[in-house]
């Protein structure tokens, strides 16, 4: 069984946190974002590899958004472009925020729970998928 949840933020919401925000509120154990459209004035984007945010100021398309989420910690990634259509992408990090407007879509499954966990596969916290108990 999944459920569907949409919703939009407003001018001047953090995107990250928002999206965390709406997860813990609706007791979302494992879902992931199905669509994700909108603008932002302020970009903070971890680039693949790197050990820090890059940060930008202007008016930007989210031309991508996905990932998973849970109460349990989420892994979201976005992608922008700029008024030439250059466009960047890499890790969502807070300081994301809301020109106009943003639209996101999440899937939610009942029958799982994701977690993050060290594994010993890589050094970081990743993703584990389990069913969920009853």
């Amino acid at each position: 069984m999944s459920t569907s949840h949409a919703f939009r933020l407003r001018p001047g919401a953090d995107l990250k946190q928002e999206i965390q925000s709406f997860v813990k509120t609706n007791g979302i154990k494992a879902g992931w974002i199905t669509c994700g459209v909108g603008s932002l004035t302020d970009y903070s984007i971890r680039f693949a590899n790197q050990p820090g945010v890059s940060t930008g100021t202007g008016h930007f398309e989210i031309v991508s958004l996905t990932g998973t989420v849970s109460v349990n910690g989420s892994h979201i990634h976005l992608s922008i472009s700029d008024s030439t259509g250059r466009t960047i992408g890499g890790h969502l990090a807070d300081g994301n925020r809301i020109y106009t407007t943003a639209e996101i879509v999440i899937q939610e499954s009942g029958d799982l729970e994701f977690t993050r966990e060290k594994d010993g596969t890589t050094p970081w916290e990743e993703l584990q998928v389990r069913k969920k108990k009853d």
